[in-house]
C-alpha cells in the first residue's frame, strides 16, 4: 500500500477534527435545550463555534455566559474576542477593559491571542495599552 502524502495525510486529519467538532457541537446543543443555563457547556460549546469559524454563532453563546456569569473576567475577556472576530471593535474594547476590571490578568495571552488580532490593531487598544502601563504591567 502506497504512503500517503503529509499534505493528504494533513487534510485527513483536519476532516476528521472537523467532523469530531461537530460531533461535539450537536451534543452540546441538545445538552443545552435540556438545560439552557449550563454554564459549562456553554463556555465548551462557545470555544467550538470560534474554532469552526461560527463566530456569530460564538459571539451569541458569549453573550448568553455575560448574562449568567456577570463577575467572571474569563468570560468578559472571551465576549470581547468574540466581538473582535465579528468587527465589533469598540465593544470589544469595552469588554476587554471589564474583563481587566474583574482581574482579567493573563496579560501575555492577550498580547499573542489570535482572536484578539483586529482589536490590537484598532487605536482603542491604545487605551488599554496604556491602562496597563498605568498599572505598571508592560505587555509586549
Amino acid at each position: 500500500m502506497p504512503k500517503k502524502a503529509p499534505i493528504q495525510k494533513r487534510l485527513e486529519q483536519q476532516a476528521e477534527e472537523a467532523r469530531n467538532l461537530d460531533i461535539e457541537i450537536s451534543f452540546l446543543e441538545g445538552l443545552l435545550k435540556r438545560d439552557p443555563d449550563y454554564a459549562d457547556a456553554l463556555r465548551i460549546l462557545g470555544d467550538d463555534y470560534t474554532r469552526r469559524g461560527r463566530y456569530q454563532d460564538g459571539l451569541q453563546i458569549d453573550l448568553r455566559l455575560v448574562r449568567l456569569c456577570r463577575d467572571d473576567s474569563l468570560v468578559h475577556y472571551n465576549l470581547a474576542c468574540s466581538l473582535s472576530l465579528t468587527e465589533q471593535l469598540a465593544m470589544a474594547a469595552a469588554e476587554l477593559d471589564r474583563a481587566i476590571t474583574l482581574g482579567y490578568r493573563d496579560f501575555s495571552w492577550l498580547n499573542r491571542d489570535p482572536d484578539l488580532k483586529k482589536l490590537r490593531r484598532h487605536p482603542l487598544f491604545k487605551k488599554i495599552r496604556d491602562r496597563l502601563k498605568a498599572m505598571s504591567i508592560e505587555i509586549k
